[in-house]
């Protein structure tokens, strides 16, 4: 099931040290309980939580028209593209229904040192951002200063730069379905519904627009599962002539009603913030006091938990 692809790795420990009882339909838990584990090959633990986000350029092919090839567009840019790396394949969707369990901020920030390859430093996630957040560099806040800067004018513009370069991030977990979802090519697909997802959001305009739905859900004191939001995309320009897109986002009226499913998915969401979170405290405690050199492996199992398609500066 899908469901499973959120995060299992943990869950079949926790299972292990509590396992007395021999189940033949717990295979995973059941073969680690008894060492089984130990002579085959291992495979370094991967985040294989789909991915959502908003596809700001087109995919471009060929095509044929009355006899010859042509380039154009087989899928528009300002679609939902949603990254399923379990079969490593990605689907397209024109709009998104999103179901929201879980909601958490945390801030991130893209390094490229020179003649080396970029890696990302991130603060673990957080209901708010209004303390200090470990990053997985051994500081706080991605190196974000901290508390409230009076005059922005008078920074330095070392520290300028640093915090523009730093983006705070609504992470959003929930499941989604594809509204008329097409495939790489253009053509259409049928995809399962309600499939699990995390969004993070680092645009600072796309990161006020999703907030709105869930405060008005909060207005109506309900919680996230609740409710779906139907998002779309609204094209804006830039200054060179390129475009990029913002979400549109409308919560609908009609509640969901809340099963023992629900309960599940949820706790498998808890589960995988915890397991990421465990991930950047460990890695915060190993580079306190150090040289603060990310590693390769370092850098690999960070980016297996973020969005690593870079935006251009215009569209943050």
């Amino acid at each position: 099931m899908l469901y499973d692809t959120i995060t299992n790795s943990t869950k079949e420990k926790k299972m292990s040290n509590d396992i007395a009882t021999i189940d033949t339909n717990n295979f995973a838990s059941m073969s680690q309980s008894m060492g089984m584990t130990a002579d085959v090959s291992q495979k370094k633990q991967t985040s294989t939580l789909n991915r959502l986000k908003i596809s700001h350029s087109p995919i471009m092919g060929e095509v044929e028209v009355k006899g010859k090839k042509t380039k154009a567009a087989l899928v528009d840019g300002g679609v939902y593209k949603l990254d399923d790396l379990v079969n490593e394949t990605s689907y397209y969707a024109e709009s998104v229904k999103i179901r929201p369990y879980v909601q958490r901020f945390m801030y991130k920030k893209y390094v490229k040192p020179d003649n080396e390859n970029g890696f990302y430093v991130k603060t673990v996630m957080s209901e708010s951002l209004n303390s200090d957040l470990k990053d997985n560099m051994g500081g706080f806040n991605c190196g974000k200063p901290a508390g409230f800067i009076k005059d922005y004018n008078a920074l330095p513009e070392k520290t300028k730069q640093l915090i523009k370069g730093i983006k705070r991030v609504r992470v959003i977990l929930g499941t989604v379905v594809l509204v008329n979802p097409v495939d790489a090519n253009g053509d259409s697909i049928t995809v399962e519904k309600d499939i699990p997802f995390i969004w993070e959001i680092d645009n600072r305009d796309a990161f006020k627009i999703m907030g709105t739905p869930i405060a008005k859900m909060h207005s109506w004191q309900h919680i996230l599962p609740q409710h779906y939001i139907d998002c779309g995309t609204e094209e804006k320009s830039l200054p060179n002539g390129n475009s990029f897109y913002l979400p549109t986002a409308e919560v609908e009226r009609d509640v969901v009603d809340i099963g023992d499913k629900d309960q599940v998915v949820f706790d498998d969401f808890i589960q995988w913030i915890k397991n990421y979170n465990v991930y950047i405290f460990n890695t915060w405690t190993e580079k306190r006091g150090s040289e603060n050199n990310i590693t390769e492996d370092e850098a690999d199992m960070v980016n297996e938990f973020v969005d690593v398609e870079l935006e251009t500066d215009a569209k943050k």
